[in-house]
């Protein structure tokens, strides 16, 4: 009995999905404008995503007023599950960023939760 607890927990472990932080930084030239132009379809992408969109929301500059990127917590079984949902946004399709970083991500404090 013991070798079936120690399988299910092997299998359980197999299928749990983590946390992933994507950190996009906007191109510096016309990277507002872009956004700007591409939002809805970004929006309407991240809402697609259901429950493996975490939260999201825009970086802004150091006055809190505009826009200079994307920080997007989502919930995913694997990284390239992760990397390929950063490659599907319409902002990433539409040259916005400069830069997107995937990392792995542990919550240690905070209300959102892994599923």
């Amino acid at each position: 009995m013991l070798w079936l607890a120690q399988r299910i927990c092997e299998t359980w472990e197999n299928v749990r999905t983590m946390l992933y932080v994507l950190i996009c930084k906007d191109k510096p030239v016309d990277g507002l404008a872009l956004r700007l132009a591409t939002r809805p379809e970004h929006l309407a992408y991240l809402s697609s995503l259901g429950e493996k969109l975490r939260a999201g929301g825009a970086l802004l500059d150091e006055d809190g007023k505009n826009p200079i990127g994307s920080l997007i917590l989502i919930e995913a079984a694997t990284l390239e599950e992760a990397r390929a949902i950063a490659q599907g946004d319409p902002f990433a399709k539409a040259g916005v960023f400069a830069s997107v970083e995937v990392h792995p991500f542990r919550q240690s404090v905070g209300a959102v939760q892994v599923g």
